[in-house]
């Protein structure tokens, strides 16, 4: 197939998949009936929105906090540095949209559909990564110590990179094949460890650097601890008392132990739009950060 032909069926790809994501918010409610949505909204949250930042201009989809509180944000052609008061610090333009974001030291990891941007800390471009797969849609990076993990929604694959980018292994083949019906499929790495969400099974995976997968937890239905809908979590993150979740159907931020119980609601009685969902980071599990990119507005939880 020639350079042509071949673009030609990229952009198919691309523009197929933006289809159906337009159809599926157009949903509503993402496949959850009222009666599941009833049920699962009779609960009361643990924590309160303490502020929101409304993007002054472009269109938000992701969010990445720093350990010393810095929080960085990445939407449609941009990644915006602020700092813990929320004033702005720097802001870079980028050529495509930012799916996602993650930072290690002074490094920042932006996630386009095919490719990973570096940035410096002080909002400089240091390199680019990729692209790794034909008819690639990246939607999560991660980024560690040692290993960069990104996940590719287009190929239902998870990659793991060392930290000059070389594909170290791929996760999604044989056997454990990732279910991902839609453009959500998020990843975490920690130390040897990647956290991966199955979201056709509405589980997240635990899998090691090697490429084992390990164990898993969650399952479908309206309880505090399950996921209820199509395609969740669609957002998650490492925390220190587990994981901080986010759902979309019935669009709902929870906190689950690192063996995936239950703990507490962060969001549950919200007027956020249930198709959707929050893009979720936090540094220390105090205060959790969620970018929406329904209203373009970033919300700063903190427990009651």
């Amino acid at each position: 197939m020639g350079k042509k032909p071949a673009a030609i069926f990229s952009l198919i790809i691309i523009l197929a998949f933006m289809a159906y994501m337009i159809y599926d918010a157009a949903r509503g409610s993402g496949g959850t009936d009222k009666q599941e949505l009833k049920k699962a909204v009779e609960y009361e949250a643990d924590w309160i929105t303490e502020r929101t930042f409304s993007l002054p201009t472009g269109s938000l989809s992701s969010v990445a906090v720093a350990q010393n509180g810095v929080v960085f944000l990445g939407g449609d052609a941009f990644v915006t540095a602020l700092d813990q008061n929320l004033g702005l610090l720097w802001s870079l333009e980028t050529e495509g949209k930012i799916t996602s974001l993650s930072v290690t030291g002074d490094t920042v990891f932006a996630a386009t559909t095919e490719t990973i941007l570096l940035i410096s800390s002080a909002g400089k471009l240091i390199s680019e990564w990729g692209p790794y797969e034909g008819n690639s849609i990246i939607t999560s990076v991660s980024s560690g110590q040692d290993h960069v993990a990104i996940a590719d929604a287009g190929n239902k694959r998870l990659f793991v990179l060392d930290k000059a980018g070389e594909v170290l292994r791929m996760m999604g083949q044989g056997d454990e094949k990732f279910i991902i019906p839609s453009g959500y499929f998020d990843a975490a790495v920690s130390g040897n460890t990647v956290f991966a969400a199955n979201t056709g099974n509405r589980r997240i995976e635990t899998w090691t650097i090697d490429g084992r997968k390990t164990t898993e937890f969650g399952e479908p239905g309206t309880a505090p601890g399950a996921f209820c809908g199509c395609c969740n979590p669609a957002h998650f993150a490492v925390i220190p008392q587990g994981f901080v979740t986010a759902e979309k159907g019935i669009n709902r931020i929870k906190i689950l132990d690192h063996d995936g119980n239950f703990v507490e609601f962060v969001s549950v009685k919200n007027e956020f739009n249930p198709s959707i969902p929050l893009d979720v980071a936090s540094a220390d599990g105090v205060t959790i950060y969620a970018a929406n990119s329904f209203d373009n507005k970033l919300y700063i939880f903190k427990r009651k």
